[in-house]
């Protein structure tokens, strides 16, 4: 599973077959998962352009190949911070008018409890809308976070944790107290006012594209423990390409949760922090009036008018 695969054009020096989405690991050429993806990407080359939520400067190489089958693409993102940048020109609107929305109520109390933490102290642990961990997992995550010495802020949904056999929901003295002396957690939380929020020093990730890209522009270190789909890939981006953090794959350990979060947020804290500074700002560039994503936007806008009769 560590053997580099070679055939993905820019992704040669750097992709695993264990960094390959789940159905593209599939033993049998004839797989469905595997067909219905041929699919669909074949698909993609009758389209007339491709609109990318990412930005010129983050993933140059990669979109130089692609521009060989797509001559015309759209890069415009991030698209939180391109909403933000779009508005702010228009009106001086509140921060909640800037938010995309929520399915789930967010619990607003955390920012609260973060205002009182030191800056950089704090890991945010959130695994997105779909992900569901067994209990032993989540487990494993709780004493990791509580071992590590660490505040951290935790996003446990209603349905986050899989359903287990009776008589298992006793938690262990030490993780409430642990929990009790440095840990929040919520149902669901404000995730870009969250990871804004001067205190926080890491994001504890199942390596969603929204998520990372987010964190990109808040320019928050990543700790990735991908959980299915385009995740596997964004991972590794995170930890080998743009050396924003750290992967924990096909593994969930209570000490090796413990061990990356010490080295995000102590041993090599400089190194990520000053890496995420430098992706932030080109993130925030990009969508910037003049950037290019902004720039791409306009033409987009422009494109599609022409196109009307």
């Amino acid at each position: 599973m560590d053997l580099l695969v070679h055939s993905v054009p820019g992704m040669e020096g750097f992709l695993r077959r264990r960094d390959l989405p789940s159905f593209y690991r599939a033993g049998d050429t004839n797989d469905q998962h595997l067909q219905v993806m041929k699919t669909v990407c074949r698909k993609k080359l009758q389209a007339q352009a491709l609109i990318i939520n990412t930005f010129d400067n983050l993933e140059g190489s990669i979109l130089s190949h692609l521009r060989t089958h797509f001559p015309n693409i759209y890069t415009i993102g991030p698209l939180n911070a391109h909403l933000r940048t779009r508005l702010t020109a228009k009106t001086t609107a509140s921060s909640s008018s800037t938010d995309f929305g929520s399915f789930l109520e967010e619990d607003r109390k955390c920012l609260t409890w973060l205002d009182s933490q030191p800056s950089k102290s704090v890991i945010y642990a959130s695994f997105g809308s779909v992900t569901v961990m067994t209990r032993e997992q989540y487990m494993e995550f709780w004493y990791g976070l509580v071992n590590s010495g660490k505040w951290f802020l935790w996003v446990i949904r209603p349905d986050f944790i899989a359903a287990g056999k009776d008589g298992e929901s006793q938690i262990p003295v030490e993780l409430e107290e642990g929990t009790r002396q440095r840990g929040f957690m919520v149902g669901w939380a404000p995730q870009e006012e969250v990871l804004a929020h001067p205190a926080f020093g890491g994001f504890l990730t199942q390596s969603g594209w929204n998520s990372t890209m987010e964190s990109i522009t808040a320019g928050v270190p990543m700790i990735c423990w991908p959980y299915f789909a385009e995740q596997m890939v964004n991972s590794r981006l995170v930890s080998e390409v743009w050396k924003l953090g750290l992967v924990m794959k096909d593994t969930c350990d209570r000490v090796v949760v413990e061990k990356m979060v010490r080295d995000l947020m102590e041993v090599r804290k400089d190194e990520f922090q000053q890496q995420a500074d430098q992706m932030a700002k080109m993130a925030n560039r990009a969508v910037s009036e003049g950037g290019s994503s902004y720039s791409n936007l306009d033409r987009l806008i422009q494109d599609i008018k022409s196109m009307v009769v």
